[in-house]
């Protein structure tokens, strides 16, 4: 296996840390539009081998992630077997594309953008997250060849945890709900809160403030078909109280548009499949500030600034890449955090006793455990491991497939038994598994 990352920041570095202890692949490009990024990023991940000849298969190269044809020609001089893109998801479809004309498989940790209905897009669907992947789904898999989309931890590891309830643990299911939370705070340099996003500030301003979507059984039966249960609803909608487990304890989430409740319904049987996430008050309040003030739109705004050139006047720039500039890179920041992260799925039905049941699968991971043992800190760190685990099951035969395919499509026991076994074997990150009382 020859792996192609794109992307060398927070997650793409985390990749790279945690690749070297892993003996599946032959090959790791590592690639950013700055390669002095991904130059760091080998040399991270050269010194954490073992070996000089494991060393040597990490190779930097520069690539504009924006551009299919530049991706495709970078597989194709390392003879590329998998693409695997670590960049924002507005990069999503020239590098998914990019990896099919080279010949590679892809997989990716979020999908091609959305576009809310141009009349009620609070209440309607318009153009879903993946929609522009699954509409190519024939021509991969009449090629033969395999998109894994959506694999890192939401989605991702919370799509495993759905298939394996559906296996293991239910004979019918209500909901697959997804909760995301942590207790994470980031100091200053004083000791004090700060207010500094954990995870691209980009991608959290498109889920959060997007119209959030919901799957409904019921609807897609009356329309006649799975494409008839989806609607949406505004921004922060249903807020509840989660009590999260790992020291974590209860986080206030809301609805917000996320990837699990667009792949889920396709694959398993669900009654209701939501997204909710704890994002706590003051996020909340200046994400709501954002909006109001437009720092949220990516179409570029006319301000007066200075051009490369030095000459002052008219430059057009996107609002929320500013706000990204001004936020601090949050592959830096595992330093100054503290506490952990929680990703999982609440499952609600009928077990296979045929009584009640409610369980929470989980992974928790400690920020001080992740910088300690990779350099990463534990949000970017959570969303890396994924991806390289399916690699490794891809890389060993124990998962196969084509065509545009989620986590859900793939057994997920040998999954889960790979990503907590002890290391060398596994990647020695536990999962858990959480009964609660079942709702009345």
């Amino acid at each position: 296996m020859r792996v192609l990352v794109v992307g060398s920041g927070g997650v793409g570095d985390a990749v790279a840390r945690t690749a070297a202890g892993r003996a599946f692949f032959d090959r790791m490009v590592m690639t950013d539009h700055d390669v002095a990024r991904a130059e760091r990023s080998v040399a991270a991940a050269r010194e954490r081998s073992a070996t000089p000849e494991l060393a040597d298969r990490f190779v930097a190269a520069r690539v504009d992630a924006s551009d299919a044809d530049a991706v495709a020609a970078l597989a194709r001089e390392h003879r590329v077997t998998h693409v695997l893109n670590a960049v924002d998801p507005r990069f999503v479809l020239p590098v998914f594309r990019g990896a099919f004309a080279a010949g590679a498989d892809y997989l990716d940790m979020a999908m091609s953008l959305s576009r809310p209905h141009p009349d009620e897009p609070y209440a309607r669907t318009g153009v879903k997250l993946g929609d522009e992947q699954f509409a190519d789904a024939a021509r991969w898999a009449d090629a033969g060849r395999l998109a894994l989309v959506g694999m890192g931890v939401e989605p991702g590891l919370s799509d495993v945890f759905a298939r394996y309830a559906s296996d293991h643990l239910f004979s019918s299911i209500d909901e697959l709900g997804t909760r995301d939370g942590s207790n994470l705070v980031v100091l200053d340099e004083d000791g004090r809160p700060m207010f500094a996003p954990s995870f691209s500030i980009w991608t959290t301003i498109e889920e959060c403030l997007n119209p959030p979507v919901i799957w409904d059984a019921a609807r897609a039966e009356a329309g006649g078909g799975v494409e008839h249960g989806w609607y949406t609803v505004p921004p922060f909608h249903e807020p509840e109280v989660f009590d999260f487990p790992g020291g974590i304890g209860p986080v206030e989430c809301v609805h917000v548009e996320h990837e699990e409740v667009l792949l889920m319904p396709r694959f398993l049987d669900a009654r209701r499949v939501t997204f909710k996430y704890g994002l706590g008050e003051e996020f909340i309040s200046v994400l709501r500030t954002l909006h109001t003030v437009g720092l949220d739109r990516t179409a570029p705004v006319t301000v007066r600034g200075t051009a490369p050139d030095g000459t002052v006047g008219p430059v057009r720039v996107s609002p929320r890449d500013v706000v990204a500039a001004c936020l601090p890179d949050p592959a830096t920041l595992g330093d100054r955090m503290r506490g952990s992260t929680c990703a999982g799925l609440l499952v609600t039905g009928t077990g296979v006793d045929g009584a009640p049941r409610e369980v929470y699968l989980h992974h928790v991971v400690d920020n001080d455990w992740s910088m300690q043992r990779y350099g990463a800190q534990c949000v970017v760190w959570q969303t890396a491991v994924n991806p390289l685990v399916a690699l490794e099951l891809l890389a060993d035969g124990r998962w196969s497939g084509a065509g545009v395919l989620g986590p859900e499509a793939f057994d997920a026991a040998p999954f889960l038994e790979l990503l907590s076994a002890p290391e060398p074997v596994g990647y020695g990150s536990p999962w858990g598994l959480q009964e609660r009382p079942p709702r009345p």
